[in-house]
């Protein structure tokens, strides 16, 4: 025991005038560990007890949380059937407007459609009679148009016509009474009639405004020109030519002094040869009887020139009688274009009448448009916060907006 306590004695640090022993050393040492055993003691009570109050607290702040979720659930179901009862009142208001709107429609429709059948009922019936009137007036043209024609009269054949010397002046008068009841009207003309010294032409055309008449001749010396047909020899050929040139000067000489009558007749007469062919051989064999003629004012015509004579007098004839009728011409012209210029005037009306409707019926399209396109926004509508965030996690002391307010804050999107 003694050696120990002199080894506890024993001197092991001296600091300054202090001796520190082996058994203070050790004491020392106890006393640390002592030291650290109650600290690691009080530090495992103290973990514990923090973790158990953060453990409470935790607890603490995760029913807060559930209260405020369970506040804002009941709100948003709150806000929820609130704006269902508002969804009802807009669709049980917008399907009465939707009624209202298609009864007006319908009756607008009715309105138009009558007012439409009411203006192209009258618009047919001025038609009718404005046809009708047309109709007179064409039944009234149709009978001048037939009044003016003349009848064309028969010819027999050429061959029976020429048989003898009397037939064949009846065919050179018969043929030129065709060609002029063809070119002229009846009033025109006359044939066979008797002048002032007793001598009656083959027809005496009638000229406008009391001028003196044309007279024209048809009996053309054809024995002498068949003569010279028929003639073999040269010899008989030479006698029938003189024959046919004495035969027409004497014929040309005689219209000369029968037809040209001062002041009754035209200063000029027609000599009409009845066939093209023999005018032209007249004009390239017997120059002498052209010019004689032309001396003596008497004209040498073939068919196809007296045709082209007449021509020239029924269109002095058309113009002198255009002028007797220009007043009542002037007449029927200033009416035509009053009917004209009402049928025009219901013709813009009945196009106005239409335009409007066409119109109304685009307005009535576009106003449908716009109620389908609401009726799909409706259908389609979609509820959503505007400017709502996600709860915080330390939201626990964070105050929440009122019903009506967040209500007031909701935004309706729709898809178009």
């Amino acid at each position: 025991m003694d050696a120990v306590q002199l080894s506890f004695d024993t001197p092991v640090v001296q600091i300054g005038g202090t001796v520190i022993s082996l058994g203070g050393v050790a004491i020392g040492l106890v006393v640390l560990l002592g030291l650290v055993v109650i600290a690691v003691v009080l530090g495992l009570r103290r973990s514990a007890g923090l973790r158990e109050e953060a453990r409470i607290a935790a607890e603490a702040a995760a029913g807060e949380r559930a209260r405020e979720m369970e506040s804002r659930f009941a709100e948003i179901m709150g806000a929820q059937a609130e704006m269902q009862g508002r969804m009802a009142t807009i669709a049980e208001v917008f399907g009465s407007r939707q009624s209202e709107i298609n009864k007006s429609i319908n009756e607008r429709l009715d309105g138009m459609s009558q007012r439409l059948g009411n203006t192209i009922s009258e618009q047919t019936k001025a038609t009718h009679e404005n046809l009708s009137r047309l109709q007179e007036r064409l039944a009234v043209i149709d009978t001048a148009q037939n009044n003016i024609q003349a009848l064309a009269k028969d010819v027999v054949g050429l061959q029976a016509i020429l048989s003898d010397k009397q037939t064949r002046g009846a065919f050179g008068q018969a043929r030129m009474e065709t060609i002029i009841a063809d070119a002229l009207p009846s009033n025109g003309y006359a044939f066979q009639p008797t002048l002032s010294n007793g001598v009656r032409p083959d027809c005496i055309v009638h000229m406008p405004n009391d001028a003196p008449g044309l007279v024209i001749d048809a009996k053309f010396p054809l024995e002498a020109w068949n003569a010279i047909r028929e003639a073999g020899e040269p010899e008989a050929q030479k006698q029938a030519t003189q024959r046919f040139r004495r035969d027409v000067e004497v014929h040309i000489r005689d219209i000369a002094d029968k037809y040209l009558l001062k002041g009754e007749t035209q200063d000029t007469a027609f000599m009409f040869v009845p066939s093209e062919s023999i005018f032209a051989e007249i004009h390239e064999n017997f120059e002498a009887l052209v010019q004689k003629a032309h001396r003596a004012r008497v004209v040498i015509v073939s068919p196809s020139l007296l045709m082209l004579s007449l021509q020239v007098v029924q269109a002095v004839l058309k113009d002198a009688r255009m002028r007797e009728q220009a007043h009542l011409i002037q007449g029927e012209v200033v009416r035509l274009m009053d009917d004209v210029v009402r049928l025009d005037e219901r013709v813009r009306k009945l196009q106005t009448h239409f335009g409007q409707a066409q119109r109304d019926i685009d307005q009535i399209l576009t106003s449908a448009d716009k109620v389908t396109k609401r009726g799909a926004k409706i259908e389609a509508l979609e509820i959503e916060a505007e400017g709502s965030e996600p709860p915080a996690a330390n939201a626990g002391t964070e105050n929440v907006a009122p019903m009506p307010e967040r209500a007031g804050r909701l935004k309706l999107h729709v898809n178009d």
